[in-house]
Order: structure tokens, then C-alpha cells, then sequence
């Protein structure tokens, strides 16, 4: 009698779990070929950073690890592999027991072909058949959508929505892509080609362009860096950062007006920042000295000769696949 009313208890708690296993069944082999075909060689923007090296990214559950610090030192050590609004190809989509593995860019190992295995052998020494490719050096990264247990079954738009966090698969540029990683005051700004006190230099570079100048100082014990743009008649903006921070932005107006402001005006999460090495030059010998902070400008200073009119970045150059990792900021 005992057992009766057990199983009576259990059939229900059976049945729930075998209709729940019902809902989300495994991912078909038609489903399962039909998604590769589809997603191989797809060119998406990139919504987060993705470091090189062996180690990608894992998405689960719309987290992503790892993150915060980790992914910082990671990129800080290999370089990043794609950064936000950089176009990237899925080059290779792999569907394993719990998970479903998209290689970026070549993923992070250069895979050799079978015959680049062979290795023959004469007088104690061994050669290879075929050389290896001398610009076989991967650049890519990849990402693990993982998932509870299998991979179920789903769309095609149901894959995007889950990916969302790494891949705009809607947006039409660079900076439409960009623009949707970044807080909504410094969206605002951006598409004002406004710089705000607390931006990065991915930022100031999307809403003024690169800098036609650039300077190296130091107050006390802090380096900074300056960023020119404009030349007289025009206004004159000095954008001052500190490691890669936007810590004082000083405007010279053409009415003599000087308008100076150090408050932090949007506040950023920890993100991976990657500062714009690849277009520093060194600091020419007659550089001009800027001013410390709180320190007028005399009149009689001239504002630096020969400066170039900045034209406020539209949209920076696709990096296409096969072109080698895309610089450390946006072209």
C-alpha cells in the first residue's frame, strides 16, 4: 500500500521532468548542419573584447567569463584579438556535447593539414614533407556558448539573441556597433563629437577623430598625454589623459574665451581599455610645453603652428578577416 502511494507521489514529479525534457530536446544533426552553413564565414561586429591566445571567451547564461581583471591581465599579455565595433568572420563553428564553440578571425591555433605532419628522415635528421606556412600566426580568438547539460534545439534567431553579447549580427558599421557598447551620456556625446571628462581613448577617437597632435608632459609625478585638435580661427581643444583616462578637457575659444573642465563627467565600469599604441610618435624636441593645470595662457602665446583641422571620424575602416589583428583602437 506503502509503495502504491509513493509511486502515486512520483508519477507526477516523472512526468513534469520528462515534459520539461520534452520542451528542450537535443539539437538535431539536420539543425546542427544547417546552423554551420549558415553562421560559417558570417561577418559580425564585435560587442566585447576578445583577447589572443589560447584562451577565449565563455558565454553562458548571458555571462561572460573571463572578465573584469582576468580578461584585463589576459589582454594586457597577448595583445587583443578584436576589440568593440571591429568586424570579425566566424571562420569555424564546432558543436560539442554541452556547447557550441565560434572561432574568430582563424581562431587562436593555426591548424595544420595532414600532410604538413609528415616528416621523413635522412642521416639522423627529420624534415618535414611540406613546410609550414611562415604566415601561419593565428590572430584569432573564440567564444563557448555553453549550455545546462546538451545543446537543445532552436533558430537561427534564437542563436543570435544568445550571442548578442559578443556578436552584432544587425549593425551596419563600425560605429553603429560601438555606439551600442557604450553607456547612453557617452553615446550622447559621441554623436555630438562632444569629449566628456572620465572617457577612454576609443572614445575621444570615435567622436573627435585621431589627434593631428599629440604632446607628452608630466605635472609633478604624473605623465599625461595631450591630444590637439583644431587651429586658429577655429576653437582649440586640448584633451589630457592620464594612462587612459580623459582627466581635463581645455577649450580655447576664437573670442579668447578659455573654458577649462577636471570633473569627472561619466563614470565607466572596469572595462579592457586598450590605449592607442600604435599611433603614439615620439615626442618631438620642439614639442610645445603645455600648461599646468590652473595655469593661465598668455595672451601673447601662440597656440601651436601647422595644426592640421580635425575631421570629425564618420566611421573607421573595416578590418576584414585575413588582414591580421585590427590596431588598438579604431582606424
Amino acid at each position: 500500500m506503502k509503495s502504491r502511494r509513493a509511486l502515486a507521489f512520483l508519477l507526477p514529479v516523472v512526468m513534469v521532468c520528462v515534459a520539461q525534457a520534452g520542451d528542450a530536446p537535443r539539437m538535431s544533426r539536420q539543425t546542427r548542419m544547417d546552423l554551420i552553413r549558415a553562421f560559417t564565414s558570417e561577418l559580425v561586429y564585435i560587442r566585447t573584447p576578445f583577447p589572443m591566445g589560447k584562451k577565449g571567451l565563455t558565454l553562458k547564461d548571458g555571462g561572460l567569463t573571463p572578465s573584469g581583471d582576468e580578461i584585463q591581465q589576459l589582454i594586457a599579455m597577448w595583445g587583443p584579438a578584436v576589440k568593440p565595433g571591429d568586424r570579425a568572420m566566424i571562420s569555424a563553428i564546432q558543436v560539442k556535447d554541452d556547447r557550441i564553440r565560434f572561432e574568430i578571425n582563424g581562431g587562436p591555433v593555426k591548424k595544420q593539414k595532414w600532410y604538413q605532419r609528415i616528416q621523413v628522415g635522412a642521416g639522423g635528421s627529420m624534415t618535414s614533407v611540406a613546410p609550414s606556412d611562415p604566415n601561419a600566426n593565428p590572430r584569432g580568438s573564440y567564444v563557448d556558448l555553453v549550455f545546462d547539460h546538451y545543446v537543445p534545439e532552436m533558430k537561427p534567431d534564437e542563436l543570435k539573441d544568445l550571442l548578442r553579447p559578443v556578436f552584432d549580427f544587425n549593425a551596419k558599421s563600425p560605429v553603429e556597433a560601438y555606439l551600442e557598447t557604450v553607456p547612453s551620456k557617452a553615446k550622447e556625446a559621441i554623436q555630438k563629437h562632444e569629449v566628456l571628462v572620465g572617457m577612454n581613448r576609443e572614445m575621444v577617437i570615435y567622436a573627435k577623430g585621431r589627434p593631428p597632435n599629440k604632446t607628452r608632459e608630466k605635472d609633478g609625478e604624473t605623465e599625461y598625454e595631450e591630444w590637439i585638435y583644431g587651429q586658429p580661427p577655429q576653437d582649440v581643444d586640448f584633451v589630457r589623459f592620464v594612462g587612459d583616462e580623459v582627466v581635463r578637457v581645455e577649450v580655447m575659444k576664437v573670442n579668447g574665451e578659455k573654458v577649462i573642465r577636471t570633473e569627472k563627467e561619466l563614470e565607466l565600469q572596469p572595462v579592457t581599455a586598450i590605449a592607442d599604441q600604435s599611433a603614439e610618435q615620439p615626442r618631438a624636441p620642439n614639442a610645445p610645453s603645455l600648461k599646468r593645470p590652473g595655469e593661465d595662457m598668455p595672451d601673447n602665446q601662440p597656440v601651436e603652428r601647422q595644426r592640421k583641422t580635425p575631421v570629425p571620424l564618420s566611421a573607421p575602416p573595416d578590418n576584414g578577416p585575413g588582414n591580421g589583428p585590427p590596431s588598438a583602437g579604431p582606424q
